[in-house]
């Protein structure tokens, strides 16, 4: 179930907030409890908050603190980004959302203000955002002061740019429309773009559109000397006090604000009496200009009237002010609750609300998990059952690194095997932050439990003609007795071959954990994190050359992997040709695979066989195979064989840049698996946490 939307725009004029705050005052009609979030704010200056984060928490009074409504300081991700910690930062992100959406039935989503990158930089980071919390989108664009050819085009482009990258547009708003182009922009984009998309035009609205007192007034820091309870009112034209008052007079319009010196006090007088009269429109304030004061006289006069405007003074001359004003951008800020009003009233009246209420219901979650998603899923399903695995490479600096991050996560318990004496001069040597009363370091060879495990190793082998003595060389080994504290229940599952082979790493787990009923044959999986998706490579690390049964049972386990970590199985049982064109021993394989995949389990979708190109890329996928399921959407790819999968899954690792996460083993009663030789601290800390989540099932 769909919970999020973003509001994406593609630049700094594109008028977010009116589609914040009317979409949230819409949502409040349709949920009982809506968040709002913010991935990336601006920088503020000493105790002020993020303006749109004020305004939307305080007018609908939601239950929620100003932190909890942010992810980050656009400072904060410059840094970050710099220092290539991009995903540490989509983490913090996804985190504070998901925190958000298990709290309440529905969060807004409002991207960042176009006010730091180039546009295009921008419009990048808003939707790897998008993507990666796994939400719809609506865009907004604004249209004033743009020629009609290249705001369509503009708008156009940006919608492409998030579907190219499979983020998912529900709705597009075209904002800031000149009235008389109302009718055929909203033709002009229903025309462009697929039916599934919402599309609405809102027009242009003075009084949105120009800021009020109070933003002229902040953006000069001025000094305000008459109707500050006045300063919410909405600006229109400059005119400049420097004529005789009675052609001054003649320019005056509505919203006018006057910007004169302060010692034109006929100018400033003349104002204020149109402002009363019937005869003259109302005027927005009066800007004082120069380093000078109202004498005290007008000053008592000013006082005595009743109806008044905002006067505000500042030291700057008089044509400075004026073209400081055109760069006020104006805002909704929280105290200004008639352009909050105006704001809804301009989405209900131009927005087919109820529709997009049933779009946004109707919208089915996107299941492709990108890689920073997944690895905050498995942190997640992790917590929900707190396991104990253990490590037997206690000598590796590299897996006391992965304990010491594991450790600061506390999600799970750890005992390493090794010497203790070394151990602890390792983690002095590393410099690393430990706790040894939180993990227990066992060396085998003094262990209390050598004994017992050496007698229950030689019951379990002594008909294959296991001695005592020889029972006792084994367990002494670090990976058999590793195993055997997972075969006795004091560990959940174990992770060893940052040292060691494979082969010595899986062999007392298939000696005495053996695998699981119905299973023939142990596999292994790689958790392939790419750019934009996550990918199941099978088997990259354990079967040589697989029979058509046993490649048939890999997929099998493959998809319950898939589906057990989130994943929505789609299974490419890869060949070097794909349908019925190639003919072979090798093709045939896979075809008696793919027959024996369906006829066990017709729940699962498989394409086989199937080449990789047409597996993994929609256009190719579409061409080969037209009416498939699977091509171009493959989420579980199964290799023929090892040669392939192993050399096709370290070839896409090292060409682009992918993390890999595992081997993770399939098929054995208890959680066993291996790692690379040449792992890396984060293989060894994901492989742990993929561990302790299958000790869960």
């Amino acid at each position: 179930m769909n919970k999020g939307v973003y509001i994406a725009s593609n630049d700094a004029e594109s008028g977010k907030s009116i589609l914040a705050i009317g979409l949230t005052n819409a949502l409040l009609r349709h949920k009982p409890k809506v968040g709002y979030f913010r991935p990336v704010i601006d920088d503020t200056l000493g105790d002020k908050t993020d303006n749109h984060i004020n305004t939307i928490l305080s007018y609908f009074s939601l239950d929620m603190e100003y932190d909890d409504a942010y992810g980050c300081s656009m400072t904060q991700l410059i840094k970050q980004w710099n220092n290539n910690k991009k995903e540490d930062i989509l983490e913090t992100i996804i985190t504070k959302y998901k925190n958000l959406e298990e709290r309440f039935d529905f969060v807004v989503v409002e991207g960042s203000d176009f006010s730091h990158f180039s546009s295009i930089i921008e419009l990048d980071l808003n939707i790897l955002i998008a993507k990666n919390l796994s939400i719809p989108v609506i865009i907004i664009s604004g249209a004033l002061n743009k020629a009609m050819h290249s705001f369509l085009d503009s708008l156009h482009l940006t919608y492409d740019s998030f579907v190219q990258r499979d983020v998912n547009v529900i709705s597009v708003i075209a904002n800031k429309v000149a009235k008389e182009n109302l009718e055929i922009i909203q033709e002009k984009l229903e025309k462009a773009l697929p039916n599934s998309v919402h599309v609405n035009s809102i027009p242009v609205h003075e009084k949105l559109k120009n800021p009020t007192m109070k933003e002229l007034s902040d953006y000069m820091d001025a000094k305000i000397l008459f109707g500050s309870e006045l300063l919410d009112r909405p600006t229109g034209e400059v005119e400049i006090g420097a004529m005789q008052l009675q052609h001054f007079l003649e320019h005056l319009k509505e919203d006018t604000v006057v910007v004169t010196p302060a010692d034109r006090e006929d100018i400033v007088m003349g104002s204020l009496q149109a402002n009363i009269s019937s005869n003259y429109p109302s005027l927005a304030g009066i800007i004082l200009s120069g380093n000078m004061q109202l004498s005290s006289s007008v000053v008592r006069l000013i006082d005595g009237l009743e109806k008044i405007v905002p006067i505000i003074s500042v030291k700057e001359p008089t044509f400075n002010i004026a073209s400081q004003l055109a760069n006020v951008r104006s805002h909704i800020y929280a105290t200004n609750t008639k352009k909050i009003r105006m704001s809804i009233d301009m989405f209900e009246s131009y927005v087919d609300v109820e529709r997009l209420m049933e779009h946004l219901d109707s919208y089915q979650v996107n299941k492709a998990m990108t890689p920073r998603m997944f690895q905050y899923y498995l942190v997640k399903r992790a917590m929900q059952q707190r396991k104990h695995i253990v490590l037997p490479e206690g000598n590796d600096d590299r897996i006391l690194r992965a304990a010491s991050k594991l450790q600061e996560l506390d999600i799970l318990d750890l005992t390493i095997l090794g010497e203790p004496e070394k151990v602890k001069a390792s983690i002095e040597r590393l410099n690393i932050p430990f706790d040894f009363d939180k993990t227990s370091i066992i060396n085998p060879e003094k262990s209390e439990y050598l004994k017992d495990f050496t007698n229950t190793l030689y019951e379990l082998r002594k008909h294959k003609g296991l001695s005592p003595a020889t029972a006792e060389d084994l367990m002494r080994d670090v990976s058999y007795f590793g195993t055997m504290m997972v075969y006795k229940g004091m560990a959940d599952g174990m992770v060893s071959g940052a040292a060691h082979t494979t082969q010595h790493t899986i062999r007392p787990a298939l000696q005495f954990i053996k695998t699981k009923p119905g299973f023939s044959v142990v596999s292994s999986i790689f958790f392939m994190c790419l750019e934009d998706r996550v990918s199941i490579f099978g088997d990259c690390a354990i079967n040589p050359n697989p029979t058509a049964e046993e490649l048939s049972e890999i997929a099998i386990s493959s998809a319950d992997s898939s589906t057990a970590f989130g994943i929505e199985p789609k299974i490419a049982m890869l060949s070097y040709s794909s349908g019925v064109s190639g003919k072979g021993e090798d093709v045939d394989t896979v075809k008696k695979a793919t027959a024996i995949v369906k006829e066990k389990r017709p729940d699962l979708k498989i394409e086989g066989p199937i080449q990789y190109d047409a597996a993994v890329d929609r256009v190719i996928g579409q061409k080969k195979l037209p009416n498939s399921e699977v091509a171009g959407q493959a989420s579980v790819l199964i290799f023929p064989d090892l040669n392939t999968g192993n050399n096709t899954y370290k070839a896409v690792q090292r060409e682009t840049g992918a993390l890999a996460i595992g081997p993770m083993l399939q098929g054995l009663n208890k959680p066993i698996n291996d790692l690379s030789r040449g792992c890396t601290v984060d293989d060894i800390f994901n492989t742990v946490i993929i561990t302790a989540i299958q000790a869960q099932e």
